[in-house]
């Protein structure tokens, strides 16, 4: 075989392996829930509600209180 075709089998062969690793990766997150009803419930003891913060207001900024 010459250098170019082996060349390109190993490409080929990186490019399927790494195609097949983010299908089953992807399979795998898909089942799984982003957070459980406990881990929730303890997300919004610790941080407070689980709702959005309001808007700010114009001329109001953003820095620290130091």
């Amino acid at each position: 075989m010459s250098r170019a075709i082996v060349i390109v089998l190993l490409v080929l062969a990186a490019a399927v392996s790494s195609a097949a690793t983010v299908l089953i990766i992807n399979t795998k997150a898909s089942n799984q829930p982003a957070l459980t009803e406990e881990q929730r419930a303890v997300r919004e003891k610790l941080f407070g509600s689980g709702k959005e913060l309001p808007p700010i207001k114009d001329g109001q900024e953003m820095r620290p209180r130091w």
